[in-house]
């Protein structure tokens, strides 16, 4: 009897695997781009990317507009640069870098003329965040430092002729970001106090005048999430200097764009909402979140809002953009990001976002309406079919509705699949509709996807963000059961052939989903998931210090409270773990540093579960070389592959790698 029920799940396996399209390569999927991120000269002359150096680091990349004088302008020899832009003077462009994943950032400048770099910001463990440009002030940048308090960012002026630095807003503590208005000096900023837990928008009538506290918003009003510590709510100034713009929950349960009065902070009216979801953010790369909105490169004028309940889509202001879209729209479907643009405004490049393809790049010429493809960032995976994400909606057992993704093999029947949840970190993020190449590889693989809006994810109201306060742990993870078992009861997963997975905190989710339910998963992954809370609000950065109050707050005080800690943190509850593990760490990590990590790890052997340890030397709080990705992604499918029966492309251990089995 036996033989015969392993012939027919053998044989059940050998079919579906008969259907599952050819296997995408991990150097394919988690690989260098070929190029990425175009952006266009404020004149409007030259183009610069990202694309790999011959010694597959990314750095930026120049030419004329027609492809003339193409050559590199950064040589970076180790982490790839992720984030760049240029200067207003049309002269230098605008980098940052951090030493093997410490998130200690420096502001480096290249100049085009003498190809000679810069570091802007030569500081030893000061970080530079919140860079800001501005077309009519070309010779000069600011720059949040922590310089003078490594607890707090100041906002320094950068000559970028000369070099030099001077202070240009003091912060007394509790200030996140700073905003700059048509002059391009600082009138206001987004504030949090720890001791009240109020968010606070700021302004003063001028630079010489003291700053007064405009919008006050009590704790339980303000959508910010609990990790972001330069974060800003503050869209940007009406041009004509007399309100500002500002994503407000105070009236409504969905975060809404609304104008208020620079005076005495009244509301004058909202300027962009959706029914179903708040204002959408955007993130530069550590530069922290802001409103997604496009506004004019010169006057500053608001012209869209973007919002994201299930699908982004944007709300628009200026009817002469709404039509530009729509044309493009015309000619390319997916949603479309407004990459870069040129001081005149004439010549843009855009972005075509979709859940089963990398970004596509587009040159669109305002006057003509002439759309040009420029090129895809990964063209070599466009050759393989690939997976779209299907967008649901799931009740948990409180009734909440929780946004989610259903992504399925392609070609193959979704029924009786193996399953991967998916879990997002943060815990304050969301999951969207993007393309991810880590779904691409495990619905490859023949594996079921689920990714799950649990309470608390950002973007989808006030009461939903708030049912997920001292739920960290707890009614979280069991809104990820919950969507688990409609999967099952929809026929579409095995319900014996189910794995947890995420980074961060979607890490120590999994470790929790193991504890909580061992008779549910069969294997897990934990990608450098805090598995110690205490530990880890002890090991926050000092520049986290005043925002450790928000967290204390949203997931309980645990480096105070022992036993609250004792009750959410996997560390303490390893017995009940009976499942398999796979753990991956970077050795840098500032977050959920390594000791955090190896503590687990010991406490698992020690319990004699069956573990493997993976730690990555020159990472940090997530993998970024691609030769490391690649590495553990190898490890993650055959992984899987041995406990869940998906399919696995042969691994062995990535050359250039820094894996370390411990």
């Amino acid at each position: 009897m036996k033989h015969l029920l392993f012939a027919a799940i053998w044989l059940c396996t050998f079919t579906i695997y008969a259907e599952l399209p050819t296997l995408i390569p991990r150097e394919i999927l988690f690989g260098n781009p070929e190029r990425t991120d175009p952006q266009i000269s404020p004149g409007g002359s030259q183009l610069t990317w990202l694309a790999p150096d011959k010694n597959g680091v990314l750095n930026v990349w120049v030419s004329a507009m027609d492809g003339a004088n193409l050559h590199s302008v950064t040589n970076e020899t180790d982490h790839p640069i992720h984030y760049y832009r240029w200067a207003a003077d049309g002269k230098h462009i605008l980098y940052l870098h951090d030493n093997n994943g410490d998130e200690i950032d420096h502001l480096f400048s290249a100049d085009l003329t003498t190809s000679n770099v810069r570091d802007l910001t030569p500081f030893r463990a000061v970080r530079a965040q919140n860079v800001q440009t501005d077309s009519q002030h070309p010779k000069s940048l600011l720059v949040a430092l922590n310089l003078r308090d490594r607890n707090s960012f100041d906002m320094y002026r950068v000559d970028l002729e000369t070099g030099a630095i001077t202070l240009e807003a003091t912060n007394p503590g509790d200030v996140l970001t700073w905003k700059t208005d048509n002059d391009f000096v600082i009138p206001a900023a987004t504030a949090f106090d720890g001791k009240t837990g109020r968010t606070i928008i700021r302004v003063r009538d001028a630079t010489d005048k003291p700053w007064r506290d405009l919008v006050v918003m009590p704790f339980e009003r303000a959508l910010f999430a609990g990790e972001v510590v330069n974060g800003s709510l503050i869209a940007g100034f009406d041009p004509d200097g007399e309100s500002l713009l500002i994503d407000s929950a105070l009236h409504s349960d969905k975060g809404r764009l609304v104008r208020v009065d620079l005076r005495d902070g009244h509301e004058l009216g909202v300027v962009a909402e959706d029914a179903r979801a708040d204002v959408a953010y955007f993130s530069g790369s550590r530069l922290g979140l802001e409103p997604s909105v496009i506004c004019h490169p010169v006057t500053g004028a608001l012209q869209a809002v973007e919002f994201d309940y299930s699908t982004p889509h944007w709300v628009f202001l200026d009817p002469k953009l709404k039509a530009d879209f729509e044309s493009i729209n015309r000619e390319v479907p997916g949603f479309i990001e407004l990459v870069s643009r040129d001081n005149g405004d004439e010549k843009w490049i855009v972005a075509i976002q979709r859940s089963d393809a990398p970004d596509s790049y587009y040159a669109f010429d305002r006057k003509t309406k002439k759309l040009t493809k420029m090129f895809d960032s990964n063209p070599d995976i466009l050759r393989f079919p690939r997976a779209s994400k299907k967008s649901i909606v799931i009740r948990a057992r409180d009734g909440l509705e929780l946004v989610g993704y259903l992504t399925t093999p392609p070609g193959v029947e979704a029924n009786n699949l193996p399953l991967l949840l998916l879990i997002h970190g943060g815990p304050w993020d969301r999951d969207d509709d993007s393309y991810d190449p880590e779904v691409q590889l495990l619905a490859n693989r023949g594996y079921a996807v689920l990714q799950v809006n649990y309470r608390g994810s950002t973007g989808f109201g006030i009461k939903f963000f708030n049912a997920g306060n001292l739920q960290v742990g707890l009614g979280m993870v069991e809104d990820l059961f919950d969507a688990v078992r409609w999967v099952v009861d929809q026929g579409i997963a095995d319900p014996k052939r189910i794995a947890a997975m995420g980074g961060s905190m979607g890490g120590y989710a999994t470790l929790r989903a193991l504890e909580m339910r061992p008779d549910l998963f069969v294997c897990g992954v934990d990608e450098f998931g805090p598995a110690d809370e205490a530990t880890s609000f002890r090991s926050f950065p000092s520049y986290w210090s005043n925002i450790a109050a928000r967290w204390r707050r949203r997931a309980g005080d645990a480096d105070h409270d022992e036993n609250w800690n004792r009750k959410i943190s996997p560390l303490y509850h390893v017995d009940a773990i009976r499942a398999p593990l796979l753990i991956g760490q970077g050795k840098n990590d500032p977050r959920v540093t390594i000791a955090n990590t190896d503590v687990m790890v010991t406490a698992l052997r020690k319990a004699q579960r069956d573990v493997i340890y993976v730690v990555y030397s020159d990472e940090g709080h997530g993998f970024a070389r691609p030769e490391n990705q690649i590495d553990f992604y190898g490890r993650v499918e055959e992984f899987l592959a041995k406990h869940l029966g998906g399919r696995a492309e042969p691994w062995k251990k990535i050359t250039g790698s820094a894996a370390e089995l411990r």
